[in-house]
């Protein structure tokens, strides 16, 4: 297979590497390709312009995991709707029809649900900016790849976390974190379950349902997580306090979809990861 990841940052750079280790070409488009391993073709490339490269003809599969370079509205736009504008603009272009385009989401297009449970058929209802231009991202993709042989699919990630990700690890050692005095349930999957996950959609034989979540096995309250953390660091647990407007919404989203498929979790709960990074497991890819 010839893999190409239109934006390949940390989670595009692991993706890439478990590619190439399983023996498939893999190029990544980035702006800064110096930075990518040697196993990655790298081409200097910005997804929010028109003007991208010439896709490889055989391209099997394409990631689309953009980051925005800032969190207002325009950046948000410039990264995830340019980005797959320009992206399937491209494949038009260069007469490429690769059998799966995968779009890498976020489960913020599903806003607060108020501590329920959500799956893949619950409604989006995105309450902020990013998870409503991270829809209208979502809706482009799977209309324009509509009755075409390529297979659109979209990954609505959780909270990444994982190797030099550390918010939450970081609040606790500095004093800052708090436990939320109202439940507030949090959704997250590791770097690594993440990157696993791509790979897993992209090369299992059965067909696609276009939408997935990503999301771990433990949708956990906060409180839980900030008090396991202080346990393991060492630390004083830390004091209730009031969050605000939550980052994440409260919810609690179920993976029985993507476990379904016979993807397997390294990291099947906040416990095992937050473990090893505490521990130094892995790198954070520049």
């Amino acid at each position: 297979m010839t893999i190409l990841l239109a934006g390949c940052g940390d989670l595009g750079t692991e993706t890439g590497l478990r590619f190439a280790a399983a023996g498939h070409r893999v190029v990544g488009w980035r702006r800064s390709p110096d930075k990518l391993p040697a196993e990655i073709e790298g081409a200097a490339t910005d997804l929010s312009t028109a003007e991208l490269p010439r896709v490889p003809e055989d391209t099997t599969a394409v990631v689309i995991a953009v980051a925005a370079d800032a969190s207002t509205e325009e950046a948000y736009r410039n990264a995830y709707v340019n980005g797959v504008t320009h992206v399937l603009d491209a494949l038009e272009r260069d007469r490429v029809a690769p059998d799966r385009v995968l779009f890498v989401s976020s489960t913020a297009v599903y806003g607060d649900a108020g501590g329920r449970w959500i799956d893949e058929s619950t409604t989006p209802d995105p309450a902020g900016f990013s998870g409503r231009v991270m829809r209208e991202a979502e809706e482009l993709l799977l209309k324009r790849l509509d009755g075409t042989r390529t297979a659109p699919v979209v990954l609505r990630l959780g909270g990444i976390y994982g190797p030099g990700r550390t918010r939450l690890i970081d609040q606790v050692r500095t004093g800052a974190a708090v436990i939320p005095d109202q439940p507030r349930y949090t959704n997250r999957i590791h770097r690594d379950d993440a990157a696993g996950a791509i790979v897993h959609l992209l090369t299992m034989p059965d067909a696609l349902r276009p939408v997935y979540l990503g999301v771990d096995s433990d949708p956990a309250e906060l409180g839980d997580v900030l008090r396991f953390l202080a346990a393991e660091l060492g630390l004083d647990v830390p004091p209730p306090g009031s969050l605000g407007d939550a980052r994440g919404g409260n919810k609690r989203c179920s993976n029985a979809l993507l476990r379904g498929t016979g993807f397997s979790y390294k990291y099947p709960s906040f416990r095992e990861g937050y473990r090893d990074i505490l521990a130094g497991v892995g790198v954070r890819h520049p």
